[in-house]
């Protein structure tokens, strides 16, 4: 049974710092490159960072580019992303997922998680 578990959202002021880290299981992490995507209250979700399945090459989007830094422990199945320098436009479910491709235009392979949310307001 594939699970993901995202953790690490919250409230921040506009020009804080967040580290978001999603624990999966139930399928071979380290063969999969791993996404994370957002959806923000009537907006589709969205592909914002993804990082390969040996961690070599990463991509975002470019409203984030710059200010987050995706990464994998393929030791430990988790994926993180560190978002910095926050926008109040961030404000947004977050959740993570894999995906058969790297890149920012691909389909999640399975289905989503809880997700976490981050807010960012003064």
């Amino acid at each position: 049974q594939v699970q993901f578990v995202e953790s690490g959202g919250g409230l921040v002021q506009p020009g804080g710092s967040l580290t978001l880290s999603c624990a999966a299981s139930g399928f071979t992490f380290s063969s999969y490159a791993m996404s994370w995507y957002r959806q923000a209250p009537g907006k589709e979700r969205e592909l914002v960072a993804s990082i390969a399945s040996a961690g070599g090459f990463t991509i975002y989007v470019d409203s984030v580019k710059g200010r987050c830094t995706i990464s994998r422990d393929n030791a430990k199945n988790t994926v993180h992303l560190q978002m910095n320098s926050l926008k109040t436009e961030d404000t947004a479910v977050y959740y993570c997922n894999a995906n058969r491709v790297f890149g920012l235009s691909v389909s999640p392979r399975w289905g989503w998680g809880q997700g976490t949310q981050v807010t960012v307001s003064s």
